[in-house]
């Protein structure tokens, strides 16, 4: 099974513009833990012009998580900043750059939304 957090940023890699990033210039670092293991990915965005690599240099942003819960992030099962606001992920530095790049973040899964809307947004 393909690891979803790759293809994310494979996926992002491959387009190298993204639209939805134009007004962002600065570079995003995510450390994802998994056990002992950690993997890490840099994001470096200028005006919309996206790079990635897992480059060890200083960003501007750094955003730490388990690998399991940004799993679920990029596949629309879990929010970025309900995940920040509970504490399950970190993020130092400059948090604009992960309001601007939680855009590129999918959505809640289309079954899960109706769900939502059709109960008056309680989700019950």
């Amino acid at each position: 099974m393909a690891q979803p957090t790759g293809e994310f940023f494979e996926g992002l890699a491959e387009r190298g513009h993204e639209p939805l990033l134009e007004k962002a210039t600065g570079s995003i670092r995510f450390d994802l833990a998994n056990g002992k293991k950690s993997q890490r990915w840099l994001v470096a965005i200028d005006k919309g012009d996206v790079a990635v690599s897992h480059k060890s240099t200083a960003p501007d942003c750094t955003l730490r998580s388990t690998e399991e819960l940004f799993d679920d992030i990029v596949l629309g099962k879990e929010n970025a900043m309900a995940a920040v606001l509970r504490g399950a992920v970190t993020v130092d530095g400059d948090p604009e750059l992960l309001v601007l790049f939680q855009r590129l973040f999918p959505g809640p899964p289309a079954k899960a939304a109706g769900r939502r809307s059709a109960n008056g947004g309680s989700g019950r």
